[in-house]
């Protein structure tokens, strides 16, 4: 990663929680250690944050505690056309009147292009997935309450009387911070929380992550393998990993992108 985009990384985390530490940043950057303490040292130097002991806190302390993970801008300039092509494969798994619920985040944001035309019920905790669909199309669309975290651009509640109850779906769509032997990872217990909610509502998971998810690894649990019914991932799968999810019965899609999007990346 560049450093310019690794600074935006760090500088908007120390904005979203009082002190980040030097291992949250490198699992944020898939940096090295050392990389970040440079890092952490020249912004410092610069007077953008302020350098404490294993970790820096902003100079100007946040008013409002986000959740653990990226923004919602920069992970959505990361791999982009691995997401659209993710996302058009699993537009293709929808049915016409069929209920579904996506969750937040910005491989699962790249189906709402290919839900244009499509006529279903959705439910969603994606506040951007939410406005796209209702400017954009015939879906009929539910929101779950909660609080709006911005830099995920999520919805967000621990509270059980959220409506996320009150829908039945076919299947659920969402990504992860990580893929691996143990299951699905996120990084933060109240994302964990809501979306277990979610999944409890759906009869089949479907899991959107590009093939760099299955290298990283995150400290909490969301879901066993046994719970994934398809996986669906870009060519950069490596066979290993193609055999743990053959393993536990899970279906793997491997999306491919499109002539038009081969083409602009030659470009």
């Amino acid at each position: 990663m560049h450093e310019k985009e690794r600074h935006r990384i760090i500088l908007s985390a120390v904005q979203e929680k009082p002190v980040v530490t030097v291992q949250e940043m490198v699992d944020l950057t898939d940096s090295s250690e050392a990389t970040i303490r440079r890092d952490i040292a020249a912004l410092h130097v610069q007077k953008r944050l302020r350098r404490v002991r294993g970790g820096a806190e902003a100079i100007s302390p946040p008013q409002f505690i986000g959740l653990a993970g990226r923004p919602f801008s920069v992970n959505e300039t990361l791999n982009a056309s691995q997401k659209r092509a993710i996302a058009r494969e699993a537009v293709e798994l929808c049915t016409d009147g069929e209920p579904i619920i996506i969750n937040g985040g910005t491989t699962t944001f790249q189906m709402v292009h290919f839900l244009t035309g499509r006529r279903m019920p959705i439910f969603t905790n994606s506040f951007p997935i939410a406005e796209h669909l209702l400017k954009h199309s015939k879906n009929t669309v539910m929101l779950s309450g909660g609080t709006i975290y911005r830099e995920q651009n999520i919805i967000l509640s621990p509270f059980d009387n959220d409506v996320t109850r009150n829908f039945y779906a076919r299947r659920m769509f969402m990504g992860a911070q990580g893929l691996g032997p143990l299951g699905l990872m996120e990084g933060d217990p109240l994302l964990i929380q809501a979306e277990q909610k979610l999944i409890d509502q759906a009869d089949e998971l479907v899991v959107l992550v590009d093939s760099s998810k299955f290298r990283q690894r995150s400290s909490l649990i969301l879901c066993g393998l046994k719970r994934i019914a398809t996986v669906i991932t870009d060519d950069g799968i490596e066979d290993r990993e193609a055999n743990m999810l053959e393993t536990a019965g899970v279906t793997l899609i491997v999306a491919r992108k499109s002539a038009k999007e081969e083409s602009s990346l030659q470009a």
